[in-house]
């Protein structure tokens, strides 16, 4: 099973940046993927969750707007589309995968992950 999380890097206020997660080694369409985010000194969050399969999202307040998260289950890849970014923005990035069914609509708690990536980094300058 493999998570490869990639697509970080240093962007300014008001940019773009888009990442992605490549899955391998499980049925990608019984999971659900999540985006986390960790800065420095604080807990863990999960800004954003899809399922393929059922067809819904969810995305944290603070990004509503902002990110748009999709999937393309012929690559087994989820995407992160960050737009507006904002210096708060800066945060390792972490996509992990829960197996699940029906909405993730409200989120999916961080203990339901079973596969985590290993993070990619995101800075943003003000």
């Amino acid at each position: 099973v493999q998570l490869q999380a990639s697509g970080g890097g240093l962007v300014q206020a008001g940019g773009s940046l888009r990442l992605s997660c490549a899955a391998s080694g499980f049925a990608f369409d019984d999971y659900a993927i999540g985006w986390f985010r960790q800065a420095p000194g604080k807990e863990r969050v999960e800004v954003s969750c899809i399922s393929s399969s059922h067809g819904s999202t969810y995305y944290e307040d603070s990004v509503k707007g902002r990110f748009t998260v999709s999937s393309d289950t012929a690559k087994n890849t989820v995407y992160l589309q960050m737009n507006s970014l904002k210096p708060e923005d800066t945060a390792v990035y972490y996509c992990a995968a829960a197996l699940w069914v029906g909405t993730v609509q409200s989120g999916i708690g961080v203990n339901e992950f079973d596969y985590w990536g290993q993070g990619t980094l995101v800075t943003v300058s003000s």
